[in-house]
């Protein structure tokens, strides 16, 4: 059976303070009904940005209380499935985002779904790459806009968030307090004008604790990879934080030699951008599972 927990049970910060709208078992499957990024305020292109309440932007269905999780656990998000709504919308702000400074105009374009691909402007056909952009647990010592990405997530908008994969947070509160929001459509790395394919739609998770204590948190793995990933206010030390994070999973972890594993990451890894245009900065550090395994390790 499958506990379903409706968009309207909504949250806009991630904090140590948080009340569960719900309690859920370790290993159930749960689904999250989402709102996109505007909490469906804007449904057609004459909806521009300058009209929204932007007290009801970037919704977290939530927050979970998991049952069984304390401070300090490492939690694993197996994401099973992620549906889309049947329209998304993008705009443009001026002053914002990475291109803020060229951008004069505001903008809304609304793109249809058909099947598998989303329509821009009449003109492009995109594939639909669902992803999540809001995921976390409740830090322990602050309260973080659920707009902000940060060590317990939050705003990422990691193009490896989607169906199939799995992601891992440090529990900083009992329970957890884990929620989730603003899905794509599809998206490029480094959301140049602070939005992707914004839509509503569902996410069928389970969580369960895991044996990594130490595990540097946020990190996603897919069936080929790992990545580490970090967020700061500036892309310089948002870098510098997925590549030392993942060195330190390398060494700990898989117990591979540092000049090795420095050596390896400049061979095999990949360090890509998730987004450049929130309050932080969002870089990951992809690493092959294949070169894991040669060294004897697997994820548990």
């Amino acid at each position: 059976m499958t506990t379903t927990i409706p968009r309207d049970k909504v949250f806009f910060a991630f904090g140590p303070h948080l009340r569960a709208i719900a309690e859920i078992e370790q290993g159930e499957e749960v689904l999250l009904q989402t709102h996109d990024c505007f909490e469906g305020q804007i449904q057609r292109p004459t909806d521009l940005v300058d009209s929204l309440d932007w007290s009801h932007v970037n919704p977290a269905t939530g927050p979970l209380y998991i049952k069984g999780t304390k401070p300090g656990d490492v939690l694993r998000i197996t994401l099973l499935d992620l549906e889309i709504g049947s329209q998304s919308s993008m705009v443009t702000i001026p002053g914002e985002g990475a291109l803020g400074d060229l951008i004069t105009e505001m903008e809304t374009a609304i793109l249809k779904r058909e099947g598998d691909e989303v329509i821009f402007k009449d003109k492009i056909r995109v594939p639909t790459r669902p992803m999540i952009g809001v995921i976390g647990v409740a830090p322990a010592d602050q309260e973080v806009p659920t707009g902000t990405p940060g060590a317990h997530g939050g705003n990422m908008d990691c193009t490896l968030i989607t169906a199939g994969n799995r992601v891992y947070f440090t529990v900083g509160v009992e329970g957890a307090m884990f929620g989730a929001g603003d899905l794509h459509a599809a998206m490029g790395d480094g959301e140049i004008v602070v939005c992707g394919a914004e839509t509503p739609g569902s996410v069928r998770f389970k969580a369960e604790v895991v044996d990594l204590p130490g595990l540097p948190t946020p990190f996603v793995e897919t069936d080929d990879l790992v990545a580490t990933i970090y967020s700061a206010p500036s892309v310089d030390e948002a870098v510098n934080g997925a590549i030392h994070r993942m060195a330190r999973f390398l060494t700990d972890f898989a117990r591979i030699p540092l000049n090795d594993a420095g050596m390896l990451m400049s061979l095999v890894g990949q360090l890509k951008f998730c987004q450049v245009v929130d309050p932080l900065k969002t870089v990951r550090f992809e690493f092959p599972k294949s070169v894991l395994a040669k060294y004897g390790f697997e994820m548990p």
